[in-house]
């Protein structure tokens, strides 16, 4: 299965630098082919323009250079996995710019009837499977009362734009976590990814 692993961390020394790798491996020790995406490192510009907002509509003109061979990936891959942390209970900039940019009608979806009316119809068929593997400085209590917003939306985004329900990895209180519970977390990733 062809996985689009998307991460979006700017340090290349943190945990959750160590996750994106990590998942890579539990892939393709279980032969997937993977097409790896580190937002940062591949310099991603998360800031929907004045131009691509007014061609949103506008199939196929919406695909601007910038944002094709964004697009052309997410439509190759079978399986899509992101790693990320969470931060002030959101996805960091750079991910929630790169569903802005890159989750755009044509790609995503359709609007049976045309325009920016109708119903609402998935296009991104090919993927079959999504996960999330995630950390979080909040511990699970805080971050229960907040309302979790990153996991109900990975899970109801998830289910509403590839028709299936996601996997979603969750380390909670991470700067709390011993050194064996981080390893036991890494486990889980490779272990899960193996088998996704």
């Amino acid at each position: 299965m062809r996985v689009h692993v998307i991460h979006a961390h700017p340090v290349e020394t943190s945990f959750n630098r160590t996750l994106f790798r990590t998942a890579i491996e539990g892939l393709q020790s279980a032969e997937h082919e993977v097409d790896a995406l580190d937002l940062y490192a591949d310099g991603f510009t998360p800031v929907l323009t004045r131009e691509e907002r007014l061609a949103y509509h506008d199939v196929p003109g919406n695909l601007t250079p910038s944002i094709k061979p964004y697009v052309d990936r997410l439509q190759a891959a079978e399986a899509l996995v992101i790693v990320h942390p969470v931060w002030n209970y959101g996805y960091p900039a750079i991910l929630k710019g790169y569903f802005d940019r890159i989750f755009v009608p044509g790609v995503s979806f359709t609007m049976e009837g045309g325009g920016d009316r109708g119903k609402l119809v998935p296009c991104l068929t090919n993927i079959k499977k999504v996960a999330f593997v995630t950390t979080y400085g909040g511990n699970r209590w805080r971050t229960w009362v907040m309302g979790d917003p990153p996991r109900r939306i990975a899970m109801r985004w998830g289910w509403a734009t590839f028709r299936t329900r996601p996997d979603y990895l969750a380390l909670y209180d991470m700067n709390n976590v011993t050194p064996a519970g981080l390893k036991g977390f890494l486990g889980q990733v490779r272990n899960r990814m193996a088998a996704f």
